[in-house]
């Protein structure tokens, strides 16, 4: 295992590990860097599993970081917004913060108007992982590991989870997320990237690229932003995304009663390819200036759409950037929202001895 401050191999890609800072009560938070030979880097932080920049380069070669976030750690702690974290146990809203569960109630925090949201108070992305392991060469990567206790947040079981970022010399970042439970309980881990290709903070935002989605349907919400149980064909509707569109070309449509309700995008999209063993086709992000192409493969059956529309101008980021509804889009491959509490969507269900899995992979390119 590598020393603080070491770079792992001189491989094509490599490894480097820092300190990033120290939380309240002393403990050191991890900052661990992959790049490889495009000039692609990730840095990703021990502190909720993060994914704190991602810099990527455009078609003449100029590298900008892609993600928004926070350039200190203290920034993290100190005004939460999601940016670039594991969300866990469940990413999403669960109605009421109720499910049953073999004629169990289980109650969990409520912190999203009646709703619980992205496992609760503190959840996945409050809380210190550990290094299990990193490693260079072909594939550089980092094994992240967090134990959450039985009863944890209302949840239930003893939880222990692994979190795998590789990057690979063709510019596709992998997050591989595992976890297995001593008892039956729920679980839906994803990341949760606020994406603008043309640069994080940049004044254009992101509601100008182009966007497609593999997805015939969505499961519309109702005014609390949890699904209604039905799913809506998205033919004829703002979002429809099955050939490559705007997203600026829907965002405002107040005539449609869902991006009403969402205030925009904040939407689970039906993947048609459903729940896969091995990553499928999801979503293609593209921004026309910069050349920059983000392609989205994973093996969940959802992708919730979401385009920052609680930013309001009161979140500093990034090189003292303001973050404002529009500036970002986020791509989470997930189960969908509340499905506990919906028989009828794909089960979030997690047994012993039959271990969670869910891989997605951003592959990075340019068009020229």
């Amino acid at each position: 295992m590598a020393m603080l401050g070491s770079v792992v191999s001189a491989h094509a890609t490599q490894v480097n590990r820092d300190v990033a800072g120290s939380l309240a009560d002393g403990t050191a938070i991890e900052a661990i860097t992959l790049t490889n030979a495009q000039g692609i880097a990730a840095r990703i932080l021990t502190y909720g599993a993060t994914l704190q920049s991602l810099v990527v380069v455009d078609r003449a070669g100029n590298r900008a970081d892609i993600v928004l976030g926070y350039d200190d750690l203290g920034s993290y702690v100190a005004h939460p917004g999601y940016f670039g974290v594991t969300v866990g146990r469940y990413a999403n809203r669960i109605a009421g913060g109720r499910f049953m569960l073999d004629g169990k109630s289980f109650q969990l925090p409520v912190n999203n108007g009646p709703n619980s949201l992205h496992g609760g108070d503190q959840g996945f992305d409050k809380k210190v992982w550990h290094v299990v392991s990193v490693s260079s060469g072909p594939v550089a990567s980092v094994v992240l590991s967090l134990h959450s206790p039985d009863g944890d947040q209302g949840y239930p079981g003893n939880l222990d989870v692994q979190v795998t970022y590789s990057l690979n010399e063709t510019g596709a970042l992998s997050i591989l997320f595992e976890a297995k439970t001593d008892k039956a309980t729920v679980v839906n881990l994803t990341n949760h990237a606020f994406f603008n290709l043309v640069g994080e903070g940049t004044a254009p935002g992101a509601t100008g690229h182009l966007l497609t989605i593999a997805a015939n349907a969505i499961t519309p919400v109702d005014a609390n932003l949890i699904p209604t149980g039905q799913f809506q064909s998205v033919a004829g509707t703002p979002f429809d995304f099955r050939k490559p569109r705007r997203i600026a070309d829907g965002i405002r449509d107040g005539r449609d009663t869902q991006i009403s309700f969402g205030r925009g995008y904040d939407h689970n999209f039906v993947l048609n390819g459903g729940l896969t063993s091995e990553p499928k086709f999801a979503a293609r992000l593209e921004d026309k200036g910069s050349g920059r192409v983000l392609e989205l493969r994973t093996t969940e059956p959802g992708l919730q759409l979401y385009s920052g529309n609680f930013l309001d101008g009161t979140t500093i980021g990034k090189s003292g950037h303001i973050y404002r509804m529009g500036d970002s889009i986020s791509l989470e491959p997930q189960k969908f929202p509340d499905s506990p509490n919906h028989p009828a969507f794909p089960s979030a269900r997690l047994d012993p001895g039959k271990p969670y899995r869910h891989l997605s992979i951003y592959q990075f390119t340019v068009e020229r």
